[in-house]
């Protein structure tokens, strides 16, 4: 059997335990260095990849801000294995068995974690503590007027960091329903 179907069979078995609500957070950390590696060495990752890659760090933020928005969880996991099957066969065939069998115990290891947050440790200057935040590093995909006028609509208030990005906040509600207008309106798929 070819070591890549392998993968695949195996991959696909490891799902369940992320299934139960572990490991998004860190999988998708391993497979964001991962990508870091590939490019490192020249290879050129499709944009497929990597807009699924972007998607499953969203949902995983809604997740997080909201657990009853239960219908990202089959998503995100979509989101991962697609990335995560890819460059586990690119990184086989381009590097060599034992580059894919490291980034898969990487894998495993990751899959296997609680999903901690920095950004729920940190504490942000000036912000009440019970308003919940997160911050958005802006991009092509992602811009600051369109952005604002979406705080606007979602009741939250937001603010420009000293490292550009934005950062938005208020009550919990308000956030997650801001988290979900971006995600339909600024995401990948709102451009077809």
């Amino acid at each position: 059997m070819h070591s890549t179907t392998l993968y695949n069979a195996i991959s696909l078995c490891n799902w369940p335990m992320v299934n139960q609500g572990m490991g998004y957070s860190e999988t998708w950390k391993i497979l964001e260095e991962m990508v870091a590696d590939f490019r490192k060495r020249g290879k050129v990752i499709p944009a497929k990849i990597m807009n699924d890659l972007k998607s499953a760090r969203t949902m995983t933020r809604i997740l997080k801000a909201d657990a009853s928005y239960g219908e990202s969880t089959g998503k995100i996991e979509e989101y991962l294995r697609s990335v995560e099957s890819y460059l586990v066969s690119e990184g086989e065939e381009n590097f060599g068995v034992p580059y894919a069998n490291e980034w898969l115990k990487r894998l495993e290891h990751a899959s296997r974690k609680t999903d901690k947050t920095e950004e729920e440790t940190r504490f942000i200057s000036g912000l009440p503590r019970e308003e919940q935040w997160i911050r958005i590093k802006l991009s092509a995909d992602l811009a600051i007027d369109r952005l604002k006028t979406l705080a606007d609509h979602s009741s939250v208030s937001y603010r420009t960091t000293t490292d550009g990005s934005l950062l938005v906040y208020g009550k919990k509600e308000h956030v997650i329903e801001f988290v979900k207008k971006m995600t339909t309106k600024c995401g990948p798929k709102a451009k077809k």
